[in-house]
C-alpha cells in the first residue's frame, strides 16, 4: 500500500507549489483544477479535472481501487478582498471545503490538511501576540473572506469527532515566486517596477515565503495531530520595510511618498469600483486597508516545535520573486 497525496487548487499560488515540493521528493501525486484551468503546475502527476463545488464532479479524484493511503492537501479557495458579499467566494470557500471533508470520510482517507488561513482566528488587540484556537465563530471575524474560512475550518474541526484524521494550517500574508495570479506582493512588485506605483500606504502585514508554507503543509501531513490548528507565518513588515527592499534590490527610485490613513479610507471605495469596471484586481480595497491596519502580530511557535517549521529571510523572498518574474518575462 502505497501513499498518494491529493491535492486540490493545484493550479493556484501554493496548490502548484506543494506539488513541485512533493514531486521534488519523489511523491505520488493527483491533482484537481478547474475543467478550464489553464495553468498546469510544474512536476509529475496524475490530472483530475473537476470543481469542489460540485460533489458529483470529485468522485474519479478519490476513487481508490488500489487501497491506497491518501493524503489529501485541500488548497482550493478563493482569497477575496472585496467589501461586499459575493457568493462564489462562499460557495467555494465553505460549500467546497464540506464537500471534500464529507468526501475524505466516505472513502477513508489516512489524513487531510487543510489550509485555513490566520483570518480565521478572532484578531486580538494591538500589541497581544495571536496564536492558536480551537473554537471558530464566523461572527468573531470580521470581513467575507474570514468568515467563510471561519465557518469551513469550524467544520473540518468537527469531522474530527467522527473519526476523521484532520489538521489545519492557518498561513499568513503568503508571498514569493510561482503566482501566476495576481498575488498582492506579487502585483506590488510589478507596479513598483513598471514605475506604476507612485505612492506607499501606510500599515503593514506578517509576509510569509510560499515556499516555508508548502513545507509546513507537508511537514503536517506526517507529524500534524488530528484536530490540531498551526499558524504558519513569518514576521510583520510595514508597506514602507518593503518598498524600501525593492529599492535596494533593484536600485529603482526609492517610494517616499505615504498617503495618509484618512485619505486612503476616503478613496479605496472608489479605486474598488474602478478595478471591477476594469475587470482587474484592486490593490487596496476598504478591507485591504483595515487588514493592513489590524493587528498582525501571529505566532508560529507552535508549528515549528511540532512541524519543524521554518522561514527564510523576506528580503529573499523578494528577490526569488523578482527573478523568476523576469523569467516569465512579466516585467
Amino acid at each position: 500500500m502505497s501513499k498518494v497525496y491529493l491535492v486540490t487548487g493545484a493550479a493556484g499560488h501554493l496548490g502548484s507549489t506543494i506539488v513541485r515540493k512533493l514531486t521534488e521528493m519523489g511523491k505520488k501525486i493527483r491533482i484537481l483544477i478547474l475543467p478550464d484551468e489553464k495553468n498546469l503546475p510544474e512536476g509529475n502527476y496524475e490530472l483530475f479535472h473537476g470543481d469542489v463545488c460540485i460533489k458529483e464532479s470529485l468522485g474519479d479524484f478519490f476513487d481508490n481501487q488500489s487501497k491506497d493511503d491518501f493524503i489529501v492537501v485541500h488548497c482550493a479557495g478563493i482569497v477575496s478582498i472585496a467589501s461586499k458579499y459575493i457568493q462564489k467566494v462562499y460557495d467555494v470557500n465553505v460549500t467546497g471545503t464540506k464537500n471534500i471533508v464529507d468526501l475524505c470520510i466516505e472513502h477513508k482517507v489516512k489524513k487531510l490538511v487543510y489550509v485555513s488561513s490566520v483570518h480565521a482566528i478572532p484578531e486580538k488587540k494591538k500589541g497581544e501576540t495571536i496564536t492558536e484556537v480551537n473554537q471558530f465563530n464566523p461572527d468573531d471575524v470580521i470581513g467575507l473572506y474570514a468568515k467563510t474560512k471561519s465557518e469551513a475550518t469550524g467544520y473540518v474541526l468537527s469531522a474530527v469527532k467522527n473519526g476523521l484524521d484532520a489538521s489545519v494550517v492557518h498561513p499568513s500574508g503568503i508571498c514569493g515566486p510561482y503566482d501566476n495570479g495576481r498575488g498582492h506582493i506579487t502585483t506590488l512588485v510589478i507596479d513598483y517596477i513598471k514605475r506604476r506605483l507612485t505612492s506607499g500606504v501606510g500599515g503593514g502585514y506578517d509576509f510569509v515565503d510560499v515556499r516555508d508554507v508548502a513545507d509546513g503543509i507537508i511537514a503536517c501531513c506526517e507529524k500534524g495531530r488530528a484536530g490540531e490548528c498551526y499558524i504558519l507565518s513569518n514576521k510583520y513588515y510595514t508597506v514602507r520595510e518593503v518598498l524600501h527592499m525593492l529599492h535596494e534590490i533593484t536600485g529603482r527610485k526609492e517610494i517616499k511618498s505615504f498617503l495618509p490613513l484618512w485619505f486612503i479610507k476616503l478613496t479605496a471605495p472608489i479605486a474598488e469600483l474602478y478595478y471591477k469596471i476594469l475587470k482587474q484586481p484592486p490593490l487596496f480595497t476598504p478591507y485591504s486597508i483595515y487588514t493592513i491596519n489590524s493587528n498582525a502580530s501571529f505566532s508560529h511557535e507552535k508549528a515549528s516545535a511540532e512541524l519543524g517549521y521554518e522561514t527564510r529571510d523576506f528580503k529573499q523572498t523578494l528577490v526569488d520573486t523578482i527573478e523568476w518574474l523576469k523569467m516569465n518575462k512579466r516585467i
